[in-house]
């Protein structure tokens, strides 16, 4: 039954930071004042249903502790804003280097591939990076995760062959997952739940501007210094902008110490390998990526599915996934996914909304940076800015429906209708995604589908809230770090599935329309985009064009099919109350609600139809 407290003082409406339910009143008292001379009280000992000592979350709470009532948090505020620009500036700018990439190594064919391993990394990488920040600290997780960026843009940079870069990428994968779980973690710590979905859809407000200058940044990088010194530069401008956020997080632990807010902790090998759940990470990421990978490659593998490698992985694959629920329910000490979030039926349909909406948005992205180029022949500007439209509106879109989820405290009506939307936006892009269609026709489908805009930018903001809210505090940052596991883990089937299509259909589709070419043609155009192409307006240019326009329809016709689950499972979830407290586990009654009777309390906090 969830616990009541008599009502704080009414804070103005766009406070976003709030303290943790179970509180003392002293601390309350120190946050607000900014000053603890008067103290040195211990933050409350975990409760019977944290999983662990949680050193990150008490060092967060320790940290909102001591901020003070105004710069502090601004502080922190701007630190995760800067932050936010960087990380937006990379994701559109070295995606759009890939094509280039591969193409250089002869490689094109493999670009899905390379984008189902990157997803493969991504998604299994977030539980444990979640943990890790629970274990060791959200300052110090952030150090490490700005470590592998710095390592990635190295060995990409100065990459000699397809297999160096793809090392790589591995380790980009890595920095890019652990920045984005833990500036998701934040915001989420320090904002309540009434407010979450407008917070964690504003908080991409740099990509309304990031894809128009990243355009001009790719254009200028692949017709001058080459798409090396893409990677390069960011080497430099990653952890210059990281320390914004990374230093006051360490001074406001260290301003915590001394104030005997947080107390040292000492962590033995063992420990370390028994809260961080590594094998449990091994059996997660080593299954997921022992399947998907294998899809993707399928095809370009000698005797094709019929390859005895093929079987073995997937099996491996299949066995690690299946051993995986096992070892965590019969002897995982600190569970990287706690069995319960299975036995809750929001989380279990918000991350199921979120596997589908990543499969569909990365199956039909896969390859529409090099259907422009070929069939259009744009130049990287133009192609970007098609691309990251969708992004822009998903953006705008999110920031709506954060707003709305605050003026009406529900979210599930507001999902139904956005699955409706992505459903009817796949038949559209049928139709207007081919080398037939008018330019203003791709960019609509984009605006409107896209396919991660309307349907995407309230489905993003608003499945993770109902998820968040539904547990603990302790259990923030698992349950964020689930939630995007499960929507990478579709993000990453899209990929298989889009670069098992292209592989297997592709090749075909150019035979068929270009039946005089010969194989060393076919293999230029199915491997490369920066090859030597057929004038427009010839036979031999309108068949590649038609080949890649009949593959992107494949592709959507799978999205589409999966898109019709979206709009029952969000009928199936129950419309949750959002209240001023951190989450609806640890509640904090709210004034107005003091009149209020037992099972009315109940109805507003736990999940009502």
């Amino acid at each position: 039954m969830p616990r009541f407290r008599r009502p704080e003082p009414e804070s103005p409406a766009m406070e976003l930071h709030a303290l943790p339910a179970d509180r003392d009143e002293d601390d309350k008292k120190f946050a607000g004042s900014g000053s603890l001379e008067e103290d040195s009280s211990e933050l409350p000992a975990p409760t019977a249903g944290d999983a662990a000592p949680d050193s990150g979350v008490r060092k967060i709470e320790a940290i909102q502790a001591v901020w003070g009532a105004t710069y502090g948090k601004y502080i922190l505020w701007s630190g995760l804003a800067m932050m936010m620009i960087i990380f937006e500036l990379d994701n559109a700018t070295l995606y759009n280097y890939q094509p280039y990439a591969t193409s250089a190594f002869h490689k094109q064919s493999l670009l899905a591939a390379l984008q189902t391993m990157q997803s493969v990394v991504t998604a299994a990488a977030k539980p444990p990076i979640a943990k890790l920040s629970d274990v060791i600290g959200r300052a110090e997780a952030y150090c490490i995760c700005i470590t592998f960026y710095i390592i990635s843009y190295i060995i990409c940079a100065s990459a000699k062959s397809m297999d160096v870069y793809a090392g790589g990428m591995v380790f980009y994968s890595l920095g890019q997952t652990g920045t984005q779980v833990l500036n998701q973690i934040l915001l989420s710590d320090i904002s309540p739940q009434r407010w979450r979905g407008f917070v964690l859809a504003f908080s991409y407000f740099p990509f309304l501007v990031t894809p128009w200058v990243s355009a001009s940044i790719v254009q200028s990088v692949i017709t001058g210094i080459g798409w090396r010194w893409g990677y390069g530069m960011f080497a430099i401008l990653m952890p210059f902008c990281a320390s914004f956020i990374i230093i006051p997080l360490f001074v406001f632990q260290a301003r915590a110490k001394r104030k005997g807010l947080i107390q040292p902790r000492t962590l033995s090998p063992v420990q370390f390998f028994h809260e961080t759940d590594i094998l449990g990470t091994l059996l997660l990421c080593g299954g997921a990526a022992m399947i998907l990978i294998p899809i993707s490659l399928a095809s370009t593998l000698p005797k094709n599915w019929s390859n005895p490698r093929i079987d073995v992985l997937l099996g491996i694959g299949g066995a690690c996934l299946l051993a995986f629920p096992f070892y965590e329910r019969k002897f995982a000490r600190f569970p990287i996914v706690p069995l319960s979030f299975f036995k809750n039926t929001t989380i279990v349909l918000s991350c199921a909304l979120a596997f589908f909406d990543g499969f569909g948005f990365s199956a039909t992205h896969a390859y529409l940076y090099s259907f422009v180029v070929v069939t259009r022949g744009w130049d990287a500007r133009h192609a970007t800015y098609l691309v990251y439209i969708n992004g822009v509106v998903q953006c705008l879109i999110g920031i709506g429906a954060g707003w709305i989820m605050y003026k009406t405290r529900r979210y599930k009506y507001l999902i139904f209708g956005a699955c409706l939307v992505r459903t009817v936006g796949y038949g559209v892009m049928l139709r207007l995604r081919g080398a037939s269609n008018a330019t203003w026709e791709l960019y609509i489908v984009q605006c409107i589908q896209g396919p991660s805009c309307i349907g995407s930018g309230v489905i993003s903001s608003a499945a993770v809230v109902a998820a968040q809210v539904a547990v603990s505090h302790a259990h923030l940052a698992s349950v964020s770090a689930f939630f995007l596991l499960t929507m990478f883990i579709g993000s990453s089937t899209g990929y298989a599935v889009a670069g098992a299509i292209y592989t297997n259909k592709f090749r075909g589709f150019l035979h068929h329309y270009l039946p005089a070419s010969s194989e060393a043609e076919i293999e230029c155009v199915f491997n490369s985009i920066t090859g030597t192409l057929p004038a427009f307006g010839t036979p031999e240019r309108d068949g590649i064009n038609n080949a890649y326009s009949d593959v992107l329809r494949l592709i959507t016709w799978a999205a589409l099919g999966l898109s019709f689950v979206m709009p029952i499972l969000a009928l199936c979830l129950k419309n949750g109350y959002l209240g001023e407290g951190h989450n609806g586990v640890d509640a904090v009654e709210e004034p107005g609600e003091a009149n209020l009777g037992t099972e009315e309390r109940i109805g507003l906090l736990h999940d009502v139809s």
